[in-house]
């Protein structure tokens, strides 16, 4: 196959790179659509508070027709690189047809561009940021993604292996069940909140939340993710970003926020019922009934996705765990969650692991991030 790397300028062409998985998945019933006017948001740069630290440049993979068959994105967090002392030139957002020939184009192409910007390592697929999708999925392909992960073949992984790309890390994912018992949560909760002074934090709405523990949710998890593999530090535009975009939409029943005698936040949990199976109603738009089938999702469903978690240093493996369970193990009951499911997870995060390791769980979907040196 004859194929043309041919880099995006276009708003056009923009708005074919954000759908062209949606294409390639359109008759899969394990993908996930992406809301592409989201995803178009994401790559501008107008839009998106992540180029404060990071470039990004994208290129779509066309066959003899000029039909897509594959897409890839160069990505240069410069924050993290300096942070960890490595030029390193992810790339991202990386989909193709079963084709060697296309994935040796898209890796060739995004090397060339590193090699070009100084960089000495190729390492994906990861975004700009931690928030946005990561990894390969490797096992689970018979799995629902949760909105928040991916779906992608399982050609991917052996293609990528033969452009000479190695394993990293991997990502895990579980499937929860939801505690029918809570007895244990609320006395562990009262003992837990007598010896160390921390409690649920009190809010009415979302709008107090915001206001009154945003700002120590993100340097919570600032100071959480510090340590793990590919996440910068949140600036406060970006954690500004995240308080519209993200905090605003959830209902405050999924959101646990844990304070100490003083109300500042030292852990914090959020999740939200899961919107996988409302994304494939909508089919990558939120007009004219994708918002119907995801107001229907928040409100009625039997899965909750497990989105962001953080437990200060200082208040790990004191039972804090607990209060965050308690005040989410409510909300399932009430609202019909039988389900819990994580979202990509590292699986060398072990705070994070330990929350689920001692409730009945399976390990649902792995995904990894590979790396190569580039060659100067």
């Amino acid at each position: 196959m004859a194929v043309t790397i041919k880099e995006v300028t276009t708003r056009k062409e923009l708005r074919r790179f954000a759908s062209f998985p949606n294409e390639l998945y359109a008759d899969n019933k394990f993908f996930v659509p992406q809301i592409v006017s989201m995803d178009m948001d994401t790559f501008d740069p107008k839009k998106n508070k992540a180029f404060e630290v990071c470039e990004g440049t994208y290129w779509l993979a066309l066959d003899e027709s000029g039909r897509t068959v594959g897409r890839i994105a160069g990505i240069i967090n410069h924050k993290y690189n300096k942070k960890v002392g490595e030029n390193i030139c992810r790339f991202g957002w990386i989909d193709f047809i079963e084709s060697q020939e296309v994935v040796h184009a898209l890796i060739e192409t995004v090397t060339e561009w590193g090699r070009g910007k100084g960089m000495d390592i190729l390492e994906g697929p990861v975004g700009f940021l931690e928030f946005d999708v990561s990894g390969v999925l490797v096992d689970g392909f018979d799995k629902l993604p949760t909105a928040y992960g991916k779906y992608n073949a399982p050609y991917y992984e052996p293609m990528l292996l033969k452009e000479s790309l190695e394993r990293v890390t991997d990502y895990v994912e579980y499937r929860i069940a939801v505690p029918q018992d809570l007895g244990r949560y609320k006395r562990f909760a009262a003992l837990v909140s007598e010896r160390y002074g921390v409690r649920e934090g009190t809010y009415s709405s979302k709008k107090e939340l915001v206001r009154k523990y945003a700002d120590g949710l993100f340097h919570v998890m600032n100071v959480c993710y510090s340590g793990l593999h590919g996440f910068s530090e949140l600036s406060p535009a970006q954690c500004d970003d995240l308080k519209k975009q993200f905090l605003g939409n959830l209902s405050t029943d999924f959101i646990s926020v844990i304070v100490d005698k003083d109300d500042k936040v030292v852990a914090f949990s959020v999740t939200m019922p899961s919107l996988s199976k409302a994304l494939q109603k909508a089919k990558g738009s939120l007009f004219p009934f994708g918002w119907f089938h995801i107001l229907r999702a928040l409100r009625h469903n039997d899965v909750a996705d497990a989105l962001l978690i953080g437990v200060l240093p200082e208040y790990r493996d004191k039972g804090v765990n607990a209060i965050i369970n308690l005040k989410l193990g409510e909300t399932f009951h009430r609202k019909g969650i039988k389900w819990l499911e994580s979202t990509r997870e590292l699986e060398e995060n072990q705070s994070v692991q330990n929350m689920w390791s001692r409730l009945e769980r399976t390990l649902d979907k792995r995904a990894r991030i590979y790396k190569k040196t580039i060659q100067h």
